[in-house]
């Protein structure tokens, strides 16, 4: 079971790499809320949404922080070298918390990739979701954070 609404961001702690820039939690709590998104190289459908999630991204710039999380899935994905490949050739230019010992994914109790957390400002979860599709959903739901009106 993935980790409880309204549940508190946990710490980013255990990375076995940073990508693209380091962030801490007390870094992203407080100003703006944050989209954390799980992937994995082996991920085809991780792949396949992640144009949507960089769309996201610059779309929101100043209004929301995005972390990807790298969560390895079997030995192939713990190379660092094809996590950077892999993510330079989809475009994620976001801060990549590489957790090749599973310990960010524990903290959320994630047990899927794709999947999508979304903590409000004070770093408190407001939405879940996991899967291939849903970006209308995430779209909503971010939308309802940052009080844009639809």
């Amino acid at each position: 079971m993935a980790l409880k609404l309204r549940s508190q961001m946990p710490e980013l702690q255990g990375a076995s790499a940073w990508l693209n820039g380091e962030v801490t939690k007390d870094e992203l709590i407080g100003k703006k809320p944050t989209l954390f998104h799980f992937w994995s190289i082996s991920c085809g459908l991780c792949k396949e949404a992640m144009p949507n999630v960089n769309e996201f991204r610059d779309l929101y710039k100043d209004q929301l922080n995005v972390i990807a999380v790298h969560m390895p899935r079997s030995e192939k994905d713990l190379d660092l070298e094809e996590i950077k490949k892999v993510a330079e050739e989809h475009g994620i230019s976001q801060p990549i918390f590489v957790d090749n010992d599973h310990k960010l994914t524990d903290a959320f109790e994630n047990e899927y990739v794709p999947a999508y957390y979304v903590f409000d400002e004070e770093g408190q979860l407001r939405h879940f979701q996991a899967g291939g599709g849903g970006m209308k959903m995430l779209t909503k739901r971010v939308n309802r954070v940052l009080g844009i009106k639809e």
